[in-house]
């Protein structure tokens, strides 16, 4: 058996969720494994992150949403309203900013993202796909999304992604 690890950088844009199209990055990972039988797990180790597999709509809004990226985000506002005050969510607690507080270049408001977390625990920070002839098995209509929720700031993200196979 092979392992094959690679990743896939992006930028977060600040104050709105952003989706980011990650198919062909995927794509380029696997080929560039040889892997011609196997899976390839994608995951973020970022906790207010998001791997979703599903159809690009192809028309976008006047920000250059997905129609279904828009439309997930109109649900999720109405389950999971975004943090726009202190207090609005019991977390973050007084302990947890201290913690947060202890790291360089954290502010206090950067621990204002409840929203995007409990949203990640939703969909959660992993994907696990087939690769079947040295391509993933993603069917007729699926991309790889790579979904940021964190509304605070903006910032790099990563994803990882690990092939296994023969």
């Amino acid at each position: 058996m092979k392992i094959y690890k690679g990743k896939v950088t992006v930028q977060s844009k600040d104050h709105m969720p952003d989706f980011h199209n990650v198919t062909e990055e995927v794509k380029k990972i696997v080929a560039e494994s040889g892997i011609k039988d196997g899976i390839c797990v994608l995951y973020s180790h970022h906790t207010t992150c998001s791997v979703m597999i599903q159809e690009c709509s192809h028309d976008v809004t006047y920000f250059n949403r997905e129609f279904l990226q828009q439309d997930l985000i109109n649900i999720m506002e109405k389950i999971v309203p975004t943090c726009r005050y202190e207090g609005q969510y019991l977390h973050p607690g007084p302990k947890h900013i201290e913690f947060a507080l202890a790291h360089p270049g954290e502010v206090e408001r950067g621990s204002l993202n409840t929203d995007a977390h409990l949203r990640s625990s939703f969909f959660g920070r992993s994907e696990t796909l087939m690769i079947d002839e040295g391509k993933l098995s993603l069917g007729d209509f699926g991309f790889v999304y790579f979904i940021d929720w964190d509304q605070v700031r903006e910032r790099e993200r990563v994803l990882e992604v690990k092939i296994l196979g023969e």
